[in-house]
């Protein structure tokens, strides 16, 4: 078995792989001042409970937009497999060309997404990520990637609305109403969230197309995307394990090499 993680601002979902099929994942709360000791014990419950034998554990990579948690899961994925796991980063052969002012400064996530997304799909691509952020990257035709947007997550705008305006409630992000005009303060909240959300998606994905010359296929993934889906007017290829099948293609594309220390990390 492959173990991927995929280490984000909100969540670290875990994945294992077997003959290149993703046979579970799960995920857990980031926590910024988790000990590899402390994180240890929570994945070996979460993967024991899953009826994962550690010992068969071949290998793994990880990538996090969390540097506080690089080492430490590392270590934690050390002591529970024997294993020592690749980390996304500038070092690793990703198989992309880049054409960025700072080309090793873009997020491990982004790299992740777009190296599944090109693997499943032909350029030219715009690749969506509702996480806590929600991000845009685009590959031209030749499949570089050119570069992207990056906006206030969904969940996140909604909290931040509802936290400083003072008559407006927190809500939970379900379908909105069957019209886009709302009637009532939840249904206008719920309207402008999720139709706001996918009208933005079209939107930016048209300008792209405006700016690049060429239509492009636009790959989305991303715990609220399922949500937002339904509404974007335009074909959206909802890939819900992107991020982890991309990391499967790292691993298998890097095997060969493990960094020397964790120290190196």
């Amino acid at each position: 078995m492959i173990l991927v993680l995929d280490v984000g601002n909100t969540n670290i979902v875990v994945g294992g792989f077997e003959d290149g099929v993703l046979r579970f994942h799960l995920r857990l709360k980031s926590d910024r001042k988790g000990t590899a000791d402390e994180y240890t014990l929570k994945l070996r419950g979460l993967l024991e409970g899953r009826g994962v034998d550690l010992g068969r554990v071949e290998g793994g990579i990880l990538s996090t937009v969390v540097p506080e948690l690089r080492y430490v899961l590392c270590q934690a994925m050390e002591l529970l497999t024997g294993r020592r796991f690749l980390v996304v980063d500038s070092r690793l052969d990703t198989g992309l060309t880049f054409r960025m002012d700072a080309p090793d400064r873009v997020g491990s996530d982004l790299v992740v997404g777009a190296a599944a997304a090109l693997s499943l799909y032909a350029p030219p691509l715009v690749i969506f990520d509702m996480g806590t952020a929600t991000t845009m990257s685009v590959l031209d035709r030749e499949g570089t990637y050119i570069g992207g947007a990056i906006i206030p997550g969904l969940r996140l705008s909604m909290d931040a609305l509802s936290a400083q305006a003072a008559q407006l409630p927190f809500i939970d992000l379900r379908e909105p109403p069957a019209r886009l005009i709302g009637t009532n303060t939840v249904d206008c909240m719920r309207s402008g969230a999720i139709l706001g959300c996918a009208a933005m998606l079209d939107g930016l994905a048209g300008r792209v197309e405006e700016e690049l010359g060429e239509t492009v296929t636009v790959v989305a993934t991303g715990g609220l995307m399922s949500t937002v889906l339904p509404y974007c007017r335009r074909t959206v290829h909802y890939e819900e394990d992107l991020l982890l099948t991309g990391l499967l293609r790292l691993y298998q594309r890097n095997a060969g090499w493990i960094p020397r220390e964790l120290g190196s990390l």
